[in-house]
């Protein structure tokens, strides 16, 4: 049977790249097998018949009629009652949006020279302009722990937002909005979240999925005409209702509903809709003064026509609208964005208020299913790299500034492993949240690629803010206004939450959407099967097994020698030829890993939502190291960069490797396993370890002490001036504490040579040692006077809040001009 096992190969190749190449195989084995037969001395009538049993397999593949009515169409039957039943949701869910770089990853044979191709995203000069202004402005009159007394942003904050057209930045300039760019927009919020999540979310939401939106890809002329100016001006405030209490990741579930209806409006009888809904969790909605809303819409009297459920319907309703209920708020984690419920019941409505008029009734989920992609791409990402960003500038230089033990704490391994973390992710979610909004500024709409960045780059928050308050310690844990982690730790499971539970997103869309979007030929098996179109799954299927045979082949071929044959197309930086040729090779076992899995488990595959969301991980964490190599050649190959870059690859390459094996030690099929193990997975065994503690030791370095590297790893973080102000006095401090060190040095040296000796410190005046040392003539006078500098603002820096014990929280904050005057 090896005759046959070896055949199979070319004879899927034949099939899935045309004719020609067939004929050419299928001569080739009419040769082969003729030498095979002479070698080993066959009878001439045997090696006949096994020629002609060859030539006949061959000739009913190489007739399509034979070939599909004797082997693809009990396939076919088969794949048909074994599809599940999908609703039209499903497929407004599955087939929304674009594929882009993910494609490539799950194809198994990545383009390099393709993906350093995609120009990296930059600002015009009207936007540089805006984020270096404007932005910074908003920033400086923001007061976070100020605004906490009154539960809200102040006026002059909110009428800055508004009249600087923060609220219009995604609305074209012929509506009198900015017009920008996906990347500005990421821009703007990534720097605002590095301040206080009130104005970044007060901001990102108008440019979000709502109504802007949608207005501007499917409103009437007449809609676009009233609300796009009014929005941009800030004129109207937006929000919009989508989550209910029995509809949260389900949302296509939601039991809002809607019905055709005739009823009065501005004093004569219209069509139009008669609509109960409770909504929750809705951003900006005790604010808003128009809101969107989606309901089922039902037509049970046929008023427009035959379809009784017309399906999701998404409208545009004022906030004052008779009926409406509206204003209360919650508290998400004490956060002071708005956010409250929405609810009305049986609220009638023109139909003029479906966004795209009466013809859009039951569009509404593939509207939002299409517009979903662009701000995922944008909102989360933005938001949670900017607080990386600020953990990354200030928690470096407090362990810089923090001595414990007569030595800064950043200096101890342990608080290096934290400082590590927050480095390296700090690089590779930036990387990935410039990478993906230059996407969309590419026109596409990656459903796939935003589900990815919302996942890891808020999961990769959470641990690097965990680690900040770890390095700062009670610092952290004391909130007020010298706090400049608490508030951001508060409420960092705010962005694991929304726009798709994180926990859902990795367990069932990163792979389930995934698999079905990116792989070449599975949608077009599905819409083939759906259709019963025979002869489009016969070309699908069959290129199918021509891929997968493909992908075990080149998987096995790299894996063999460890990848180190394996050709990189592009002109890529010499230190990092290996990870594109590792990334090459994973994602050749990676495609045949999805097919192998997809094939023996089916449907199945779907309940086994831990190996999916493996699976999941491994295509993730390809695109998140292509991400950050691609960050490391668009900004030059900066050498003293490369720390960051090395760490968060191996990172990504070594939780890859683990993803592969949890998905392999738990496949239900064993000798499947043990093949994917040995032969195409880790034929040489497993490449990488954990980053290495030398390694880490450099990312760390890059933290605590002033560089270019620490300037573009946090570039856009809003740095202060007013020393009151934590960043600010750290910013000071970590400069005066550099620039003290030589004298410390010195002091030090004194000591140990016998030329000085403190005597006892008593008091608890733990700086009465300097003025010992200048009495003595160890330091000058202006060396003293700059440690006396470097002190006061270290006493700055480690100093935290403290009130009266017996006040509420807003008499707390109000008490905050007390201690500043005190301080």
């Amino acid at each position: 049977m090896w005759w046959l096992l070896v055949s199979l190969p070319p004879l899927a190749g034949a099939l899935a790249y045309g004719r020609a190449p067939f004929f050419a195989w299928a001569g080739a084995g009419v040769v082969w097998l003729g030498a095979f037969a002479w070698a080993a001395a066959w009878p001439v009538a045997l090696g006949a018949v096994v020629m002609l049993a060859w030539l006949a397999l061959c000739a009913v593949f190489l007739a399509p009629s034979l070939r599909r009515s004797l082997v693809t169409a009990p396939i076919f039957k088969a794949f048909r009652s074994a599809l599940p039943s999908m609703s039209q949701t499903e497929k407004d869910a599955l087939e929304a949006g674009s594929v882009w770089w993910e494609g490539d990853l799950f194809g198994g044979s990545p383009d390099w020279k393709k993906l350093q191709a995609y120009p990296w995203p930059k600002l015009s000069a009207e936007e540089q302009v805006f984020l270096d202004h404007d932005t910074s402005e908003l920033c400086r009159l923001t007061d976070d722990w100020e605004s906490t007394r009154q539960q809200d942003m102040p006026k002059e904050v909110w009428d800055f937002i508004k009249q600087r057209g923060f609220l219009g930045m995604i609305i074209p300039k012929e509506y009198g909005g900015k017009g920008f760019s996906a990347f500005a927009h990421s821009q703007v919020v990534t720097k605002l979240s590095t301040r206080s999540s009130a104005p970044a979310v007060s901001v990102m939401v108008p440019n979000s999925l709502g109504p802007a939106e949608l207005l501007l890809h499917y409103g009437t002329p007449e809609q676009k005409q009233h609300y796009l100016p009014r929005l941009a001006r800030g004129e109207d405030i937006p929000a919009f209702a989508l989550t209910s209490p029995w509809a949260g990741s389900d949302a296509a579930s939601i039991p809002d509903a809607g019905v055709i209806c005739k009823g009065q409006w501005q004093g004569r009888e219209v069509l139009g809709m008669r609509v109960s809904f409770d909504k929750r969790y809705i951003t900006l909605a005790p604010v808003c003064t128009v809101f969107g809303l989606a309901f089922r819409l039902f037509d049970p009297e046929h008023l427009l026509g035959e379809t009784e459920d017309l399906g999701i319907t998404c409208a545009l309703v004022p906030h004052d609208h008779p009926g409406v209920d509206i204003g209360r708020r919650h508290f998400p984690l004490n956060a002071i964005w708005m956010n409250g419920p929405v609810r009305g019941s049986d609220v009638f409505m023109p139909l003029e208020f479906i966004i795209g008029g009466p013809k859009m009734a039951g569009q509404g989920w593939r509207m939002l299913m299409e517009c979903l992609a662009a701000g995922r791409s944008i909102s989360l990402p933005g938001s949670n790299t900017g607080m990386q960003k600020l953990t990354a500038r200030a928690v470096g230089a407090y362990a810089r500034v923090r001595y414990q033990f007569k030595t800064a704490i950043g200096r101890f391994e342990g608080v290096e492993e934290a400082l590590t973390r927050i480095g390296a992710n700090t690089y590779l979610s930036d990387a990935a949240r410039i990478m993906t909004a230059g996407s969309i500024d590419l026109g596409e709409k990656p459903s796939v690629v935003s589900a990815i960045v919302k996942y890891h780059i808020t999961e990769r928050a959470r641990q690097t803010v965990n680690d900040g308050m770890d390095v700062i310690g009670g610092k952290g844990i004391c909130l007020g206004p010298q706090n400049f982690l608490g508030r951001a730790y508060q409420q960092i499971p705010v962005g694991i939450t929304v726009e798709g539970a994180n926990i859902l997103t990795r367990s069932l869309i990163l792979f389930g959407q995934g698999a079905i979007r990116c792989h070449p030929y599975v949608l077009d098996e599905m819409h083939a099967a759906q259709q019963n179109d025979m002869e489009r799954f016969d070309e699908a299927f069959w290129g199918h097994i021509g891929y997968t045979v493909s992908s075990a082949a080149r998987a096995m071929v790299m894996g063999l020698p460890g990848s180190h044959f394996v050709s990189v197309s592009a002109d890529v930086a010499p230190e990092t030829r290996r990870y594109y040729q590792q990334l090459t090779r994973f994602s050749a076992a990676f495609s045949f890993l999805a097919d192998i899995s997809m094939g023996t488990m089916g449907g199945a595959l779907k309940r086994k939502e831990k190996l999916s969301a493996r699976l999941g991980d491994i295509l993730s964490l390809m695109y998140l190291a292509s991400a950050t190599l691609r960050r490391y050649e668009a900004e030059g190959r900066q050498a003293v960069d490369a720390p960051l870059m090395h760490w968060a690859i191996w990172d990504c390459m070594f939780k890859a490797q683990n993803a592969f094996e949890g998905v392999i030690a738990n496949f239900p099929n064993k000798l499947f396993a043990m093949l994917l193990r040995r032969l195409v997975v880790f034929p040489l065994g497993r490449p990488y370890v954990v980053p290495s503690d030398r390694l880490g030791h450099e990312v760390a370095r890059c933290l605590i002490e002033p560089s270019a590297t620490r300037d573009r790893l946090t570039a856009d973080v809003y740095l202060p001036t007013d020393l009151e102000e934590p960043v600010a006095a750290l910013e000071a401090a970590l400069q005066a504490t550099v620039e003290c060190e030589l004298i410390e040095a010195k002091l030090k040296l004194a000591q140990k040579q016998g030329r000085f000796k403190p005597g006892l410190m008593v008091g608890g005046d733990v700086d009465e040692i300097w003025r010992r040392a200048l009495q003595e003539g160890i330091i000058s006078d202006a060396e003293f006077a700059q440690i006396e500098r470097r002190n006061m603002l270290r006493d700055k820096v480690i100093r935290v809040d403290d009130f009266p014990f017996d006040l509420g929280l807003k008499d707390v904050v109000a008490d905050t001009a007390h201690i500043k005057a005190a301080a």
